[in-house]
């Protein structure tokens, strides 16, 4: 009677439950928290109370026989309680605390139901793993068999229909997580309905104890998996968008530092790379030196280009987003190359009948604040095609080059 599958399943539960330890630690008043630590941890302690040689060593620490039994089947029925709870604080509504209540007080019965029936009842041969069909027919142990059974086979049936009805009210993980929770609670029904089986076929004489010694414990690994899962996916999806919408906007600003390279590393503007960081974290690093470095570059920004290159954009392309992004491109790419080598940039405007500035001096009025998040994005993408090349974004057709970049 080896009890490793019934290890694993409490260890994977409970590894679930100390990841979510601390959001509970944190927000200690959150009751949706609180119902799913109570799903993960209730889930793991039936395991870890049904396992053979835990089922063998509580009754042998306690001295009394088939002690295990009741204290699995409370642990059963907490678990039944704290999914159907769960279910209700999801859809929520003007009735939660009431509706919970009411869930609440009827498994607490239940429980007490199941320790009066054991204490009144006599079970003196310990069975590890088939009492429910060797005491089938014992005087208020079978009682105990039947009101654990059925009050685990009412509360995964309403489960089930609840997470399915509603899951086809709902898109995205929600849906998902609600599917594998009405999925798993159904594995749950058919945990209950073989145990059910194997006691009524034991009243008419017949032994099928392999229902409940094969089945059942199948069934139960199977509705505990897929419950567990079901009760996650709803919490991993939106961070998991999130960390691919962050990924996704941190390559996307990439030609946009790559232009602006060279400068954050001449003065240092950058900060150290964060390590093992998640997808938000180097975001904010990139949007963070991007920014310093626009910082630095704001004397250099050329209004008067700035405006040659947004009025022939725009001409072109009628879309005054794009002709904003490539106005911006072409001074901050005009600007990196003025900050870097100001001197021959001065003689080169000289050269040109242009009034000569000094190095570092402002051209023309200032440009205002610096592009938020989806503006730098937008940037990016101009540069990433073709960055626009100040002399030709001089003109209109140079900016409508930049603008279809």
């Amino acid at each position: 009677m080896n009890g490793l599958i019934n290890y694993v399943s409490c260890g994977v539960l409970w590894l679930c439950l100390v990841v979510k330890a601390p959001d509970l630690l944190r927000h200690r008043r959150d009751p949706y928290l609180g119902a799913i630590c109570a799903v993960l941890g209730l889930a793991g302690l039936c395991f870890l109370l049904g396992a053979p040689p835990t089922v063998g060593a509580v009754n042998r620490l306690s001295g009394v026989p088939n002690l295990a039994a009741p204290l699995t089947y409370a642990a059963i029925t907490g678990y039944c309680a704290a999914s159907q709870v769960l279910i209700v604080r999801w859809r929520s509504g003007p009735r939660v605390d009431r509706t919970v209540r009411r869930w609440t007080l009827a498994y607490a019965a239940v429980v007490l139901g199941i320790g009066v029936l054991f204490a009144l009842g006599d079970a003196p041969v310990e069975r590890r793993t088939d009492l429910d069909t060797y005491y089938a027919t014992t005087p208020f142990i079978a009682q105990m068999i039947v009101l654990y059974l059925v009050a685990h086979l009412g509360a995964v049936t309403v489960t089930t229909f609840s997470a399915l009805r509603w899951a086809r009210q709902v898109r995205g993980g929600l849906r998902a997580g609600l599917t594998l929770l009405g999925a798993g609670a159904l594995c749950g029904a058919g945990y209950s309905t073989a145990k059910l089986v194997a006691v009524g076929a034991r009243w008419s004489g017949r032994d099928w104890s392999a229902l409940g010694t094969t089945v059942s414990p199948a069934a139960a690994g199977l509705g505990a998996l897929l419950t567990v899962v079901g009760v996650l996916v709803p919490l991993v999806v939106p961070r998991v968008t999130e960390w691919r919408r962050a990924g996704r906007t941190y390559a996307r600003l990439g030609p946009l530092e790559r232009v602006l390279d060279d400068l954050l590393t001449r003065r240092a503007l950058r900060l150290p790379r964060p390590r093992f960081a998640s997808p938000a974290t180097r975001l904010m690093w990139r949007q963070t030196s991007i920014h310093n470095a626009l910082g630095h570059l704001d004397a250099y920004l050329d209004r008067d280009l700035y405006d040659r290159t947004r009025a022939g954009v725009l001409a072109a392309t009628d879309d005054p987003e794009r002709a904003e992004a490539a106005a911006w491109a072409a001074v901050i790419t005009e600007a990196v190359r003025r900050e870097a080598d100001p001197a021959r940039t001065v003689a080169a405007a000289a050269g040109g009948g242009a009034p000569p500035a000094s190095p570092g001096s402002p051209v023309g009025p200032p440009l205002g604040p610096a592009p938020g998040p989806a503006a730098l994005g937008r940037i990016a993408d101009v540069l990433a095609v073709a960055p626009p090349e100040p002399a030709l974004a001089a003109v209109p057709s140079g900016t409508t080059a930049a603008g279809t970049a």
